[in-house]
């Protein structure tokens, strides 16, 4: 192919820059965009992608990372989200093996480490895209960069580009980079599959290059879904740069003049040959990857993607394109940002009066507009470069565009990551034409470009630090979408877990205001009314979620908790096996069974239940405890030892469970060993006064006076209320007393 003369490039108002110094500044600034977040907490999802996801651990068999979803759960278990990602996720592990445990930092540093090799790649990626491939000493040396300028501002538009905040920021962004890295080596591999140097594609290329090209977008594939679609870049790479194929002749021929396509000269080029080679490979992909999937999609609620429940076709279609408009509006004006976009935050169009119409029939005629100039413009340049940038920009949207199959979200930014570098090359294009029209105002363009670019990064340093913590995110999305139940949910979760209980209810309220069936808000609500004591409102709204959601396994078991605080014994009882048959694993749900069913002086059952929560997670502390505890108020104090033993080897620093059995070991007179156990407790917590209590009528019993007075004073010196502990105290002094006085 020739290498195309990029007229526009010299217009551009920034330097020449030799290749490695132009991606050292790209990659500088994608750094100094993000940089702020390397130390963030864990927020939004990376609570059940890193911090609950069990692939993550050392503990874990390896090869369960290749039979679970990206969440951890079975891919053939219908709650699964089917999101295959077994590379990202090992990545994580690797982290997690690395950083010693869940420590953000060693979590967050690799995330803006690959957002700058990605922005630096990306000026080797525009440069082929813009100036085509050209090879320096004919076809023997490496490829030259003929449109130097342009690739490096649509680099750096790249690199500080807001919209990007959440794939960077937020961890579980790792799958959109590790896919965009992968993404871009395989259309880079692809490109070297070609040796340049004439005039015309002549058919030679490397087999062996498209083939490694065909295993890296696997490779992407392994890590985001969208990775397929450099498979469509690609392809549009090969027709229009290496082929170049004249799209607008080409479909006059077949359209107007009615002659056919000369199939020779295609199979000359070698075009149909590499075209079926990326068939091929994409469709064994697709296949591989729906056999994969197991049970089918994912299953997803109205909630989720409320415009792909709607009755009507026509409605559906609307919306779906004004999510699109949305979605063009981030990129253009990143400045409302938000984590989540669902339940409320984007009100469906339900008539043809709504006046938001305006924006998708503005976002087609600015499309049709681009699409026609791609097509039909005299230019050839212009034309490949707008086409190609089109194809970069709607290519890897497609997965998320609701055509092939329905989505979980609304809007998403982290899935712009890819579109945006079509988006780049476009707006890099646009201001380099205004540069060479406008040539007598070049300075104050260049003004404009580096102050766009200003705005870029410091509304990206802005946006990182506020995805620093949960708190700071959930509270700027309140700004974005006020109507978004899930907002209010996550700011209520935030409050609560900080304490603040009080703010949380009226947060929490709102969520179920605005979205009447949102079973985890009221599930959420009810357990803190809970607490409160305000249990008649805590078991309406449980009745209610576990009403319209009957599989909901948590609000049945806060549900049985609050019936049985009511004394409703037998529904409580209810509540809780319902709970275990849609949860078949609850170790909490069979600790508070157990509870029921002590209160209720049903021993042996209580036992049962306390044993199928430990046999479930052996490391329940309460469970085991409270099974000490109820075999040793009933007098089986042989039994209540060896359990309280075989706990202690599978929990060996739990000071509750040393407390019971040094009970346990005092009543049977084994004093030495109750002591030792006493000790060992307090040790772990030396403020527990009834640890120095139960210490002190041990030593009372073995006639230790001094020890037991020593620690009778130390229970009353931290709890004067003990009950019991004064008694005992005073029982002690007077018996000291009366020793004294007996002795001569």
């Amino acid at each position: 192919m020739a290498p195309f003369d990029v007229y526009w490039d010299h217009h551009i108002p920034l330097p020449k820059l030799p290749p490695l110094k132009a991606k050292i500044t790209v990659a500088t600034v994608a750094l100094l965009c993000f940089i702020n977040s390397y130390d963030g907490d864990f927020v939004f999802d990376d609570s059940e992608a890193i911090i609950n996801n069990k692939d993550l651990r050392p503990t874990t068999p390896l090869s369960n990372i290749w039979n679970n979803d990206f969440w951890g759960s079975n891919l053939s278990s219908n709650s699964s989200h089917k999101s295959y990602r077994p590379l990202t996720v090992l990545t994580f592990r690797l982290n997690y093996l690395l950083a010693g445990g869940h420590y953000p930092v060693g979590f967050h540093v690799p995330n803006v480490v690959l957002h700058a090799v990605i922005s630096a790649l990306m000026v080797d990626v525009f440069a082929v895209l813009i100036g085509g491939l050209s090879h320096a000493g004919g076809g023997g040396g490496g490829v030259q960069n003929l449109a130097p300028r342009a690739s490096l501002l649509a680099a750096l538009m790249f690199a500080a580009h807001p919209v990007h905040t959440e794939s960077v920021a937020g961890v579980v962004g790792r799958a959109d980079l590790l896919c965009a890295l992968f993404f871009q080596l395989s259309f880079l591999t692809y490109c070297k599959a070609f040796h340049g140097g004439s005039d015309r594609c002549e058919g030679k290329f490397s087999v062996q290059w498209v083939v490694l090209s065909l295993l890296l977008c696997a490779a992407a594939m392994l890590c985001k879904e969208q990775g397929i679609t450099v498979l469509g870049v690609n392809a549009a790479f090969d027709v229009l740069l290496i082929c170049n194929v004249n799209l607008f002749e080409l479909s006059q021929r077949l359209l107007l003049r009615r002659k056919d396509i000369d199939v020779g000269e295609l199979v000359r080029t070698g075009l149909l040959s590499r075209l079926a080679l990326l068939a091929v490979g994409g469709a064994s992909m697709i296949y591989a990857r729906w056999r994969i999937m197991g049970t089918g999609p994912p299953v997803f609620t109205e909630a989720d993607n409320p415009a792909s429940f709607a009755d009507s076709m026509f409605l559906r279609i609307v919306n779906y394109n004004y999510y699109y408009s949305l979605n063009a509006w981030l990129l253009l004006c990143p400045w409302w940002l938000c984590f989540d976009w669902s339940m409320g935050c984007v009100p469906l169009i339900n008539s043809v009066t709504d006046w938001r119409i305006v924006w998708l029939l503005l976002l087609w005629c600015v499309l049709i507009g681009l699409i026609s100039q791609a097509l039909c413009s005299p230019d050839s340049q212009r034309r490949r470069t707008l086409t190609l940038g089109l194809v970069l920009l709607l290519v890897p949207f497609l997965p998320a565009c609701n055509l092939f199959f329905r989505v979980g979200f609304v809007v998403a930014e982290r899935v712009l990551y890819l579109s945006s570098a079509g988006y780049c090359l476009l707006l890099a294009y646009a201001l380099g034409h205004c540069c060479c029209r406008w040539a007598r105002h070049r300075r104050l363009l260049g003004v404009c470009v580096l102050a766009l670019l200003g705005v870029y990064v410091v509304r990206c340093a802005h946006r990182s630090h506020q995805w620093r913590s949960e708190q700071s995110l959930f509270s700027s999305a309140l700004l974005v979408c006020p109507l978004n139940a899930k907002v209010h949910y996550n700011v209520g979760k935030n409050l609560a877990d900080r304490g603040n209980t009080t703010t949380a209810i009226s947060y929490y309220r709102e969520a179920v205001r605005l979205h009447p069936t949102y079973v985890h808000a009221m599930n959420n609500l009810g357990n803190i009314l809970k607490e409160r004591e305000e249990l008649v409102e805590a078991e309406m709204l449980l009745s209610k979620a576990v009403a319209i959601q009957p599989d909901f396994a948590a609000a049945w078991m806060n549900l049985g908790i609050v019936q049985n605080s009511l004394q409703k014994f037998s529904a409580a009882e209810r509540s809780y096996w319902n709970a275990i048959s849609f949860r078949k694993k609850y170790p909490d749900c069979y600790y508070n069974l157990g509870r029921l069913y002590a209160d209720q002086n049903r021993h042996l059952e209580a036992l049962n239940a306390w044993k199928n929560a430990t046999m479930l997670k052996p490391d329940h502390s309460l469970a085991w405890n409270n099974m000490v505890i109820l075999l040793d108020n009933t007098g089986n104090l042989g039994q209540a030892e060896l359990i309280g033993r075989e706990a202690l080897k599978l929990l060996p620093n739990d000071h509750t469970i040393m407390f019971s059995l040094a009970n346990v070991l005092g009543k049977q007179q084994k004093y030495k060993e109750s002591e030792g156990f006493f000790l060992l407790a307090l040790k772990i917590n030396p403020n527990s006064a009834s640890c120095h209590g139960n210490l002190a009528v041990l030593y009372h019993r073995w006639a230790r006076m001094e020890l037991a007075k020593r620690h009778y004073e130390l229970a009353l010196k931290l709890d004067p209320e003990a009950p019991g502990t004064l008694g005992n105290y005073k029982m002690l002094l007077r018996k000291m007393e009366q020793l004294r006085r007996s002795t001569p």
